[in-house]
């Protein structure tokens, strides 16, 4: 279970969670509110459905095609949806000295998954080095940024950009 391609199906069954524990135990949208403007018209579930979808995509390509292009997505996508969602919902419980609803597993569950996730990543060569997670991590968080300021828009964006990305990959690096 430590290989790559077996621990990144953890993904979505970890988001799922989360989404119990941000919507159905506590109420994340109404903390939000309170906290952060009203940008998202989208409610909780169609955010749900498609991060869930994407994801699901990325990883099915990934484990067809199992090239550094593809490994990079999912990890953009893991480190964006779940490893940047985990920092903010710490941070902003104490930044707000609040509980943020998903806090619980964000640690208990997104980090520890994710670390094993890109330890294996490293460890099986889609990625080369610590300053690639740090990139990684960097976009994700700008990108987390951006959803939260401008909404569901970003999204849209980051799955083009994703594509555009993987077949720049395909060109130029010959993974």
């Amino acid at each position: 279970m430590n290989k790559f391609r077996n621990l990144i199906v953890l993904g979505p069954l970890i988001y799922l969670i989360h989404h119990f524990e941000e919507h159905i135990i506590f109420n994340f949208r109404e903390w939000r509110l309170s906290y952060f403007a009203d940008n998202n018209a989208l409610s909780t579930e169609e955010v749900l459905i498609r991060l869930a979808v994407v994801l699901l995509i990325a990883i099915y390509i990934h484990l067809i095609k199992q090239n550094k292009a593809s490994a990079h997505i999912v990890l953009f996508f893991l480190m964006t949806t779940q490893v940047v969602n985990a920092c903010f919902h710490v941070f902003f419980s104490f930044y707000f000295q609040d509980f943020s609803p998903g806090a619980i597993t964000g640690v208990l569950l997104y980090l520890p998954v994710n670390y094993l996730i890109f330890k294996a990543a490293l460890r099986e060569g889609y990625l080369n080095s610590m300053k690639e997670i740090i990139g990684l991590f960097i976009i994700g968080a700008s990108t987390f940024a951006l959803f939260e300021m401008l909404g569901p828009i970003v999204m849209l964006g980051a799955v083009l950009l994703s594509v555009v990305y993987y077949f720049a990959m395909l060109h130029y690096k010959h993974v």
